[in-house]
């Protein structure tokens, strides 16, 4: 009989370290709501990609998820373009 095993989220699953999934659950979070404001602009990707100062494919590949273009530093710039305000909450694990 196999065990079943439980994770917090997809990427306790997927990467090879507690490190990295905590890394990609913090980028994912913050492209999810960078692509809920985009979207709430109701425009153009064209328009919405010179408000954000990045090409068109570019912010096709943010809402699209392809999270692996994005470092945590071109999101968190993102976000703040986008008019968001991210705070990181840091606390014991336990």
């Amino acid at each position: 009989m196999t065990k079943t095993r439980t994770f917090a989220n997809v990427w306790d699953a997927i990467e090879d370290n507690p490190e990295d999934a905590a890394m990609m659950t913090i980028r994912s979070n913050v492209m999810i709501a960078i692509k809920e404001k985009v979207l709430s602009w109701n425009t153009t990707q064209a328009r919405a990609a010179r408000q954000l100062g990045i090409t068109q494919p570019r912010l096709n590949d943010l809402l699209h998820g392809k999270i692996n273009k994005f470092s945590l530093d071109a999101l968190m710039t993102l976000a703040t373009r986008a008019g968001l305000k991210v705070r990181v909450d840091v606390r014991s694990a336990a």
